[in-house]
């Protein structure tokens, strides 16, 4: 018996050892290593009851240190997806929750060191709904002359639903509607909106319907009635000029007699006083009063703001034989210039191009600078003088420059 005792004794031993050996052997070659997971891992909410809701705003992310052996590390950087951050909010109740991030993985040996942030927290809510009655609002008036009828809505209740503390802070949801300066019937959908008895909008949530039909009449009340306002011009711009665009505001007017049939036989136009453009040249911007008949009036300001654009007409210019100038030659060398003049076709505003007085006022030259001896093409360069003017083309486009050395003559 005592030499079994002894053999076991030996037996265990002589284990240990090569498990220790083995131990060593194993982690010299496959060392454990504590990382950073190289980037942050999403956050995958699960379990949560679907008659609750989260009110706290969730980070996206966490960042995890992980201690694991090289070769586990190499796996895990292979596949990405094998390390998930799970918040479970599983059996959670309303209220307020401190929960912990798990990390989930299938690779193994591998041991969480750390996670930032280690725990989240929650703030859990019931779901209810209710329903309410909708309150119109009208904003503004119809314009002078109009007149609303009867606002009629596809449907008067509408549900609430969300957490359980927003819902019960909706104190009223409206529709607003606005009348100002309306002269046409109102035919559309318009959105509802959830407010608290401050009045401050409810946001987060839901509104069945969101928005709803409205419809609203607009008449035109006995004696009024709108016209077109015409401009009534005299003259002509000046030459080389061209009236470029005409408006007037307000466009149209509301007039009003206390005879209705004098309204109705009017045509659908009131003429302004004249407007004369002799000689005209630059933008112009007058008050015009209206010419109305005897009986009639106009509704609000009695005159209208006409804005009136002049443009100068367009054409263009050849110039032949412009002599090229050359810039930035270095010291020490001449050049030549071949064709030493080009052609140059000038565009813009017809007055601009009557008074152009070249060459005072174009610059046609060829820039050599940092060049060397040798035979070069080369594209002028034309700059005038003249805003407003542009160039179009350059005939010839390039030219040939030979640079050369200049030669000192021997006495």
């Amino acid at each position: 018996m005592e030499k079994i005792v002894a053999n076991l004794r030996t037996f265990l031993l002589a284990l240990s050892l090569a498990v220790a050996v083995w131990i060593s052997a194993v982690t010299s070659t496959d060392p454990d290593e504590v990382r950073l997971y190289p980037s942050p891992l999403p956050l995958e909410v699960v379990g949560l009851d679907t008659t609750l809701v989260n009110l706290e705003p969730l980070p996206q992310q966490v960042e995890v240190t992980l201690r694991a052996p090289r070769s586990v590390w190499q796996a895990l950087l292979a596949s990405p997806q094998s390390v998930r951050a799970v918040l479970d909010l599983s059996g959670l109740s309303e209220g307020t929750h401190l929960v912990p991030v798990h990390i989930e993985t299938e690779k193994r040996p591998l041991r969480v060191v750390s996670i930032s942030p280690a725990s989240i927290r929650v703030v859990l809510e019931a779901l209810i709904s209710r329903p309410m009655q909708i309150e119109t609002i009208l904003n503004g008036q119809p314009a002078i002359g109009y007149q609303a009828g009867d606002l009629s809505l596809e449907t008067t209740m509408v549900t609430i639903s969300g957490p359980r503390s927003l819902v019960e802070r909706v104190d009223k949801v409206l529709l607003e509607v606005n009348l100002s300066g309306t002269r046409e019937s109102i035919d559309r959908t318009l959105p509802l909106r959830a407010v608290d008895k401050q009045g401050n909008t409810v946001e987060k949530v839901n509104l069945i319907p969101a928005a709803v039909h409205v419809r609203l009449p607009i008449q035109q009340m006995g004696g009024y009635r709108d016209a077109v306002v015409k401009v009534v011009v005299r003259g002509q711009v000046a030459n080389g000029y061209h009236l470029s665009s005409i408006s007037v505001f307000p466009p149209v007017v509301t007039i009003y007699s206390e005879n209705a049939a004098w309204i109705n036989n009017l045509p659908g136009v009131i003429e302004t006083e004249p407007l004369d453009l002799s000689g005209l040249k630059q933008n112009l911007s007058r008050r015009l009063s209206l010419v109305l008949p005897a009986g009639i009036s106009v509704i609000g300001e009695p005159g209208v703001l006409v804005n009136v654009s002049i443009e100068a007409l367009e054409s263009s210019l050849t110039l032949t034989g412009q002599p090229i100038e050359i810039t930035g030659l270095a010291p020490g060398l001449s050049a030549s210039l071949s064709p030493a003049a080009v052609d140059l076709l000038i565009a813009g505003p017809i007055p601009l191009l009557n008074n152009l007085r070249p060459p005072q006022d174009i610059q046609v030259f060829v820039d050599l600078t940092n060049l060397g001896a040798g035979n070069y093409q080369l594209s002028p360069i034309v700059k005038i003088l003249v805003d407003g003017l542009r160039v179009e083309s350059v005939l010839p486009s390039t030219i040939q420059v030979i640079i050369t050395p200049q030669v000192t003559p021997t006495p």
